[in-house]
């Protein structure tokens, strides 16, 4: 939510009390230029075309008065909602599913490729009455006649102009042409590029040639110039390791990490616990009570460290917050403006810090332009750093307390210890510093040469993504060449996931490499079960990676995983090539009646 308000009040925009309600707690009072202008005229039935910067509250603007038109007695799809990136599609989703939280039998689905399609056809047969998702997905499932618009109240085009630049203007052609005449139109988009005015022009203009509302928000500076943005690379180190090396160096009064789920907070505020720092969540799990209470002791220094989701940071105001770490990238640039603007409050500065994956780089370039800055980007101290910044840390300890204090007594336990056991003092010395300071070594282990499993390009990423999709009877395949160039020995792991999950090969591939920043040639055979799944992953795995891999998810189920010692992956000889079918994928595609060339195909798989 965008932090230009209006003076005016969310109640003068006549909106039900059962959204005004459920507004009221979530802290949201006065509504921006945009949410001022557009809600009234969508209420009012109109067509609308906003012109307004990512962060200026534009999924109120069109979530508040669509919700305003929904009868959740009526099983079937009344609000769709066009987004260019899986990313934002679940923001969105998530942001509309909020604002509705107090209509009783209210259905959000999120749709967006690289999933399954099952759990989303089952959303959709069940009746949501708000549909949010990807163009490719969308346009798939129309195809599938699984998506029915005939009962749409109202179809929105969010971030028209990324869309255009992802190549998707074809597809999202496609999915207007399939809403009703009767439906309701908004589009909303950053810049107004031709295509985008064409677009708006075939799709928002009534049949009885009634123009759209206009709706122009002046761009807003949105960073103060005191707010530095530096970004790290994810690679080498874990995100907690990275997170808890920054914390230990830096010189911060109070910290504000953002993450991406409700158990996200507690998984990282529990590992920041252990390491000795002072941290707590903030989510959805906590009443109003406990929020102000862990707010309170934020602001009092009892926390230093905050660890939160997007949502209930909103409106936090707290001046001695100097860092804002994005742990994880939000979904949307809005999110992103609104995270960094909770440091240098008050004319002070502060830091936004960034980790980021390579496949996340081009979401940097956009953040600069939106907060006219420019991001730095830096790498995380190493070992060798992290023991000098130690060392003398406690130097600097130790010479605060010799010249404050007196150690007459002291030193004559120091002389009877080395007359009882004939230890030098400095031999007594290094064995206290080394008790002292066991949960944070004086000198830290030299970090691991990088694997060659976490190194990924763009290049091999896309191979082993189409590699990938290439499985037979839960084996996923591999070719001997690849696994014999990688000279990888592997162990065989068991995780919790299996195909009563949904879970197919390509998920767990497509989790394990995207969270472990593995080269999915180093992933050896898989094969699923019911109830779990088997899978191979090179010998001598990091701790930290393993740790990594229990927490990460699949199918939304968290893998759980362990060395499974004793079990072994079956696997069944292919038979010779001249007994195979030629081109069976393309076949089986053929069957389906195809879907278009590559060409056409290519934006809807890259969501």
């Amino acid at each position: 939510m965008s932090e230009v308000m209006t003076g005016q009040s969310f109640a003068d925009l006549a909106l039900p009390a059962v959204v005004l309600k459920q507004l009221e707690k979530m802290n949201f009072t006065q509504p921006t230029p945009i949410q001022l202008q557009a809600i009234p005229a969508l209420i009012e039935g109109k067509n609308v075309l906003g012109e307004a910067q990512t962060g200026t509250g534009k999924t109120a603007a069109f979530g508040l008065p669509g919700l305003s038109a929904i009868d959740t007695k009526e099983r079937a799809t009344q609000m769709l909602v066009v987004a260019p990136t899986r990313e934002l599609a679940i923001q969105v989703a998530e942001a509309v599913a909020e604002f509705g939280q107090q209509m009783r039998g209210l259905e959000v689905a999120t749709v967006y490729g690289g999933a399954a399609f099952g759990p989303q056809i089952k959303a959709l047969r069940g009746g949501a009455h708000v549909v949010v998702g990807t163009p490719g997905r969308l346009l798939d499932l129309l195809n599938k006649g699984v998506l029915n618009l005939s009962s749409l109240r109202l179809a929105v085009l969010d971030e028209a102009d990324e869309m255009l630049n992802m190549g998707f203007i074809e597809d999202i052609e496609t999915i207007m042409g399939a809403v009703p005449n009767t439906a309701q139109r908004a589009l909303f988009s950053a810049t107004m590029p031709p295509a985008i005015r064409k677009l708006a022009k075939t799709f928002l203009v009534t049949e009885a040639g009634e123009q759209p509302l206009n709706i122009q928000i002046a761009a807003i500076e949105k960073a103060k110039a005191t707010i530095r943005q530096r970004a790290w690379l994810v690679r080498g180190l874990s995100k907690m390791q990275a997170l808890t090396r920054l914390l230990e160096t830096l010189e911060y009064q109070r910290v504000l990490i953002f993450v991406r789920t409700r158990s996200d907070t507690m998984d990282v505020t529990e590992q920041l616990q252990a390491s000795g720092f002072k941290a707590s969540p903030l989510s959805g799990d906590l009443n109003q009570a406990q929020r102000e209470q862990t707010v309170a002791q934020l602001r009092s220094g009892r926390i230093e460290i905050l660890v939160a989701t997007d949502v209930v940071a909103r409106g936090l105001d707290v001046p001695e917050i100097t860092h804002v770490v994005n742990y994880d990238l939000p979904g949307d640039s809005e999110s992103y403006v609104h995270r960094i603007g909770r440091t240098g409050r008050a004319g002070r500065s502060g830091e936004a810090i960034l980790f980021y994956r390579n496949k996340e780089k081009h979401l940097l370039r956009t953040y600069e332009r939106l907060t006219n800055g420019t991001i730095e980007y830096f790498e995380v101290p190493n070992a060798k750093e992290l023991s000098a910044h130690r060392q003398q840390k406690l130097q600097e300890q130790i010479v605060t307390t010799v010249a404050g204090g007196q150690f007459n007594e002291l030193n004559e336990i120091i002389a009877k210890m080395q007359a009882d056991t004939g230890l030098s003092a400095e031999q007594i010395a290094a064995a206290l510093l080394a008790q002292q300071n066991s949960q944070r070594p004086l000198i830290v282990a030299d970090d691991p040469a990088p694997r060659k499993f976490e190194e990924r390009t763009e290049r091999r990423g896309k191979r082993d993504a189409r590699d990938s999709r290439d499985s037979r009877d839960g084996r996923e395949k591999r070719s001997s060449r690849d696994r014999r160039d990688a000279n990888v020995e592997f162990d065989t792991y068991r995780i919790q996931v299996g195909r009563e999950h949904g879970a197919r090969p390509q998920d767990i591939v497509g989790a394990i490499a995207n969270e472990a920043d593995m080269d999915s040639r180093f992933i050896g055979q898989i094969q699923l079960f019911d109830g779990h799944s088997l899978v191979e992953l090179p010998k001598g795995m990091p701790t930290a990676v393993v740790r990594v891999l229990q927490r990460a998810r699949v199918r939304q189920q968290q893998m759980g995983l362990e060395l499974a010692p004793g079990e072994q992956i079956t696997r069944r000889p292919r038979p010779p090539a001249g007994e195979r079918p030629p081109f069976k994928g393309a076949q089986r595609r053929g069957d389906k009646g195809g879907r278009g060339n590559p060409g056409e195909r290519r934006g809807r798989r890259a969501q």
